[in-house]
This record gives C-alpha cells, structure tokens and sequence, in this order.
C-alpha cells in the first residue's frame, strides 16, 4: 500500500534533510512550507522511524523509489503504487490513491483543468465526495461523440459533481475536419475565452494515451489507424490532452494537431500543480515523452514503471 499522500510529506522532509544534505531552510523552500513545519515534520520522522527507514533499502521501498524518482526527473511529488504478484489490484489501488492525492492538492477557489480517458474517469469514479468552496472545473479540450465512453465533457463534470464545484464543457468537437476551421472556431469569442483560461488553473489531472493501434485516439475516431501509423513513424511518441508529442514532448508538427481544439502545451506547463497519472506498462515511452517535455510535476505510477523509469535514466550516456 503506498503512503498516504497526508503522510509523504513527512518522508520527503525526512530524505531532503538527511539524505541530500540540505538545511531545514532550504527543505522549506523546496517543499513550498515554514521552517517551523520543517522542524515539525523531522520530529515526527525520527519519533515513528522514517529516519531510519530513509537510509534504509528494505523498509519503505515504494517511497524511497519515488524519492529516487523525484530527484532524477525533477519532480515535486511522485506516488508509487505496488504491482506485481504479491501486490493488490493497481487497477483499483492507482484511481483510489490517485483520488486523494488529487483532493488533498485542491485549495479553496483553485481552478481545476481536466483531460479525459479511461484513467482520468476511473478517477473521477472512485472520488469521494466534498464540498469545495469556489472551486471551478474546466475542460482540457474538446469534445467527442456520443458512443464514445470517457468522454472529456464526461469527466470533467464527474469531477466536479465530486467536488460540488462549478464545471466549464468546452462545447467544441475535439477534432475538425480541415485546419481553416479548426482555426476559425479557436477565434470564437466563447472559445478563445476558454482556450485562454486554462493558463490560468492552478491544478492539471490527465495521464498520457499511447500510440499503438488501439489508441483512444483511434478508437474515439480522431485519428484512422493508418494516419497514426505515419504520424509513429514521423516521430509521435505519445497524446496529452488529444495532441501528439514528440519524444521531446513538444507538439507535433502535423495537420492532425492543427486540426484540434485543445489547450497548448504552454498553458498545461504554465498550471502550477500538474498531477499525471499512468497505469499501462505499454505507456512508458509516451510517460518519458511527457517528463522530457516539462509536462507532470506530480507523478502517480507503479513500481514497475518506476523502475523502469530510473534504469532509463541511468542508461543515459553522460552530457
């Protein structure tokens, strides 16, 4: 069971001040908090053992994996789930832990950006209920049609009903059927109003969609099967928010992308708080994508992926 996200922060406090070396001072400004709470937080460690346990390889492994994480991505917070044959379900613990991780970075009059898939509503689905005070839900990019499940306006309003928080649909299809108009609706008052907001949320929720065959940008009938094959071979690595990334994780440069009604990813990266969350082993090239690009600060994975992330990163020859 990973570590209550209520609970991490005392870890975190624990391995920048003991492992990394840093003073309290500096702790309290990486964790964005009071030296006073610093000091609070080191007195609990060493009460109830994570001091030990931080230095230790055999206590606590999913959390000094996601320390290691931290460091070698610059993340602020990642959040490791077990998997394997001895674990529980990832598919029931990643949405339940992704769920409170994502309430307890929710402030009061936050505004919220939401993408859409399977994860993200798997999310919204197990979310408990609050009662959140001028929190705001808005939706990543636009919309799909009916038969599809997962839907963005789906998701987005989910969340908010969770929350009982005002939900803003973006009330365009998600892909056109030539550039020109796809250029001409984002000049729409309505909708470049909206486009433009999203800069300005304070909290991100979408995980990263793969490029095989099946993916949800296939099966929702953005994209022909033949056309992503192309696209793979000019260099997609991955989807946030509906658009192709490079291995870079920048855009895409293709008609495909011109043709969306999305967010750019300037104004994802400008949102403070950008909570990815990614369960399928199969996404690891499209999850490296979006870290190179800037795109998570904070992460939710299993520990497979964690481990896979970090031998990827040691791989790498020296600048």
């Amino acid at each position: 069971m990973a570590m209550r996200p209520s609970d991490q922060i005392v870890h975190k406090a624990a391995w920048l001040y003991y492992t990394h070396g840093l003073r309290q001072d500096e702790v309290a400004q990486q964790l964005g908090i009071s030296r006073a709470s610093v000091a609070t937080y080191l007195k609990r460690a060493r009460e109830t053992g994570i001091v030990s346990i931080s230095t230790s390889t055999e206590l606590f492994g999913e959390e000094l994996l996601a320390r290691q994480v931290e460091d070698a991505y610059a993340l602020r917070s990642v959040w490791i789930v077990p998997d394997g044959d001895s674990a529980l379900d990832p598919e029931i613990e990643m949405p339940a832990l992704a769920a409170s991780v994502f309430l307890e970075l929710i402030e009061k009059g936050d505004h919220i950006a939401v993408a859409w898939g399977r994860t993200v509503y798997q999310i919204a689905d197990v979310m408990p209920f609050a009662d959140l005070q001028g929190v705001t839900v808005q939706q990543l990019c636009g919309n799909l049609g009916a038969p599809y499940s997962y839907r963005p306006d789906h998701c987005t309003m989910e969340i908010a009903r969770r929350l009982n928080a005002k939900g803003i649909n973006l009330y365009a299809p998600l892909v056109l059927s030539s550039e020109r108009l796809a250029a001409e609706l984002k000049r729409e008052p309505v909708v470049a109003e909206q486009l433009a907001g999203i800069s300005s949320c304070n909290i991100a929720l979408f995980s990263v969609g793969g490029i095989n065959d099946d993916s949800h940008i296939v099966e929702c009938g953005a994209l022909a099967r033949q056309e992503l094959k192309r696209l793979r071979a000019e260099g997609a690595a991955g989807v946030i928010a509906g658009q192709l990334i490079d291995g870079a994780g920048t855009v895409l440069e293709c008609a495909y992308n011109r043709r969306l009604i999305s967010a750019d990813l300037a104004s994802i990266k400008a949102i403070g708080k950008r909570l990815v969350v990614v369960l399928q082993p199969q996404k690891f090239g499209p999850l490296t994508a979006a870290l190179a690009g800037g795109l998570a600060t904070h992460l939710i994975i299993t520990r497979s992926m964690a481990e896979r992330l970090l031998a990827a990163r040691s791989a790498r020859p020296a600048a």
